[in-house]
């Protein structure tokens, strides 16, 4: 377990523990209409005092607490979800090419969120249908692979079919769906923080909440569950419990971003292979420090999506975009360090 205790270490440690804060105030600042400054603690005091805050200063406010803070705070809680799932399935599965994605939660979200725009439109919250598609994914998987031998090749081959078979669900709703609906559905499915407000961030983030914190919680016994079974059962660990409880606190962090973001790929796979590169594969300092690092580059990417252009480029497009080059040279340098 190299990495753990060096000074080294511990420096980027800390670096990336704060790298979130200092990017989240930078955004604030960030966007087609930029805000200034000195408008960030009028806006605030504005909230205590209404009166104090009178044209252009009333505007910073509203974008700041109807727009930006609700999208930023958004983007946090997903890279920070989707990275701890990546980074929690790797370990539990001792391979590095698991990401949240491999039980077919996200292609059950996909599913939800498609039954929903194109039969129930916007009248009805299409997060909601998302997130309960998600949950019955990992559900089927795991019914799938109860009473079979080896445990986690059966859990990741149940994952393949179970994605197949809503991939091939949604593709049929894709087919009767009208042109306008389609085409909503179609935006959706290219991950995006645009739409976001607090009603997101009050039905997704105690959940995405609740699961992280589960996960950064179980860090320590990753690594007893990164040994053999056998290994790990004479060291007193319950495997079989441990893991179903990493992998459900996995599914719903993944089924929270997935139902109100859409979307974004590649950031459990590439978000831990960055961290174990830099502070070594020990998975008490991977897991939070994955939590740290992805909520602050989906921040970052976010940012620059909202900026590069005259129109927004959707973000799972952008982190698709830069994250399969970057998978590729991480291929050749994350040898050491994995486990």
């Amino acid at each position: 377990m190299s990495g753990f205790g060096s000074k080294k270490s511990n420096v980027l440690f800390r670096l990336i523990a704060v790298l979130p804060l200092f990017i989240f105030l930078f955004s604030l600042l960030v966007g087609p209409y930029p805000v200034p400054l000195k408008e960030i603690p009028k806006a605030f005091v504005s909230l205590i005092n209404p009166s104090s805050a009178a044209g252009e200063s009333a505007v910073y406010r509203d974008i700041l607490f109807k727009i930006r803070f609700p999208r930023l705070l958004l983007a946090l809680a997903v890279g920070a979800a989707l990275s701890v799932s990546g980074a929690s399935l790797q370990a539990l599965f001792k391979n590095p090419l698991v990401n949240e994605y491999i039980l077919g939660i996200s292609s059950g979200a996909a599913f939800g969120a498609a039954l929903s725009l194109i039969f129930l439109g916007r009248r009805f919250p299409p997060q909601v249908m998302a997130f309960v598609f998600a949950l019955a994914a990992i559900l089927i998987v795991l019914l799938i692979a109860r009473n079979t031998d080896s445990r986690g090749i059966s859990l990741l081959l149940s994952g393949v079919i179970v994605s197949a078979f809503f991939s091939a669900l949604l593709a049929l709703v894709q087919f009767f769906a009208s042109p306008y609906a389609l085409q909503a559905l179609v935006f959706w499915l290219m991950g995006s923080l645009s739409g976001a407000v607090w009603k997101d961030l009050l039905i997704s983030l105690p959940v995405m909440a609740a699961g992280v914190a589960v996960l950064i919680l179980l860090r320590w016994r990753m690594n007893v569950l990164s040994l053999s079974d056998e290994e790990a059962r004479s060291l007193g660990v319950d495997v079989r419990r441990e893991k179903l409880l990493v992998i459900t606190a996995a599914a719903l962090a993944t089924a929270a971003a997935t139902a109100v973001a859409g979307i974004i790929g590649w950031f459990g796979l590439i978000i831990p292979h960055l961290v174990r590169m830099t502070v070594g594969a020990d998975n008490r300092r991977v897991i939070p420090l994955s939590a740290a690092l992805g909520a602050a580059l989906l921040l970052l990417a976010d940012d620059i999506t909202r900026s590069i252009a005259g129109f927004e480029i959707p973000i799972g497009i952008f982190t698709s975009i830069i994250g399969i080059p970057l998978f590729v040279y991480l291929l050749k340098k994350s040898k050491a360090v994995w486990l």
